[in-house]
Parts: C-alpha cells; sequence; structure tokens
C-alpha cells in the first residue's frame, strides 16, 4: 500500500486528491497538510512513500519545503502539484529535487500513474519537460537570464511581473520589505534590466507567467 500525504492550503484541493487516491487499490491517503510547516510536522511523526506538495502555498513555499524535505526525509518521493506550466518551475523543482511535476490540469489523466512510478524511486517527468530539462543542463551559463535566478529570486520575479508591489509580496510571503527591495535588486542586476516594466515585458515574452 502506498501511503500519501496531501499537501495543498486550499481544502477542496485536497478533497479531490483524496478522493482520486482512495479510488484505488493500492494508494492509501495518511495525512493531510495546508502549510509547509504542517508538512514537516507530520513527516516528522510518520513515514510516508509520496508527498503531493503544492508550489504555491502561503508562507514558506513549495520549493522550499522540498529542499527541507529533501533533508529531513531524503527517502520520500515528492510529486510536486502546480497550477504553473512546466515551462514556468518544472526544471527548478526537479533540480531542486522533486521526483517529478504534475500541473493539476492533469492531474485527473495523469496522477495515478505518477504517484505510482514516484513510488517505485522512479522520476515522473512528461517529454515536453525531459526536453527542457535537456536544454537547461546543456545551457550552462548561455541559457535564458532567469535561470541565473534563485528560486526565491524566480517567484519574487512573477509576483511582481504579475502586478504585486513590494509590500504585497512581503506580506505574502512573509519577508521585510528591505528583504524584497533587495532580491528585486538582484534580480534586475542579474538579468541586466533596468525597471518593473522590462521585468514583466521579460516574463510575459518568455511564456513565465500563467
Amino acid at each position: 500500500m502506498i501511503k500519501i500525504l496531501v499537501a495543498d492550503d486550499h481544502p477542496i484541493v485536497r478533497a479531490g486528491l483524496k478522493q482520486m487516491l482512495m479510488d484505488t487499490d493500492d494508494m492509501a491517503v495518511s495525512g493531510e497538510a495546508a502549510t509547509g510547516q504542517e508538512v514537516m510536522e507530520k513527516v516528522s511523526k510518520e513515514d510516508y512513500d509520496v508527498i503531493l506538495l503544492d508550489i504555491s502555498m502561503p508562507g514558506r513555499g513549495g520549493i522550499d519545503v522540498l529542499k527541507e524535505l529533501k533533508t529531513a526525509a531524503p527517502g520520500v518521493g515528492v510529486l510536486i502539484l502546480s497550477t504553473h506550466p512546466e515551462e514556468q518551475y518544472g526544471v527548478r523543482v526537479l533540480k531542486a529535487g522533486a521526483s517529478g511535476y504534475l500541473t493539476k490540469e492533469s492531474a485527473s489523466e495523469s496522477l495515478l500513474d505518477a504517484v505510482r512510478k514516484v513510488a517505485r524511486g522512479e522520476k515522473y517527468i512528461t517529454p515536453t519537460l525531459a526536453e527542457k530539462l535537456a536544454v537547461a543542463v546543456g545551457a550552462g551559463k548561455d541559457g535564458p537570464s532567469h535561470e541565473r535566478l534563485s528560486d526565491r529570486e524566480f517567484q519574487v520575479l512573477g509576483m511582481i511581473a504579475s502586478g504585486k508591489t513590494v509590500k504585497d509580496i512581503s506580506e505574502e510571503l512573509l519577508l521585510s520589505v528591505k528583504t524584497v527591495s533587495t532580491f528585486r535588486s538582484r534580480i534586475l542586476e542579474k538579468m541586466d534590466l533596468n525597471n518593473n516594466a522590462e521585468m514583466t515585458h521579460y516574463v510575459l515574452s518568455n511564456g513565465l507567467l500563467d
């Protein structure tokens, strides 16, 4: 029996995922979590085979939780669930140690296969994402400028491009305004951009915003 922890801050999403998983004979949802902190608490008390982890939970985002999980529970498979397209976060989460990346849009068709594959210790990667991963590995320093950003900087880039202010971002990510402003400055420097308008244009031009 595959023991699964479902981590998403939306109760309706968790209920839908549970329904899909519990309709099988070889899977059991052994826990639920609505925040990154709850994920770590659950993992410290119980063993899971697979964690379904939403990338966009409030506070500590999915990538931060993923990195912590790889230290605290290196044997567990983490399947990232996201509303964001593969182009936006797929390569990043795989590099950070995820066992797979699944958009919520495709979950109804692919979830069960993905969970079984991850439970076997394999990676769940779509052909499209595999191609992007190969390109990213081969590109090195000559790759797209957003690949130079840290995971947090990339997250802030997307939030700025979506129209959020530094204050909005600081409240959502539980960071100080000064820290967010520092991230913004690093983004501009690393990507050789001058202002928010240029950041937004870059994000839209490269399909990084859903």
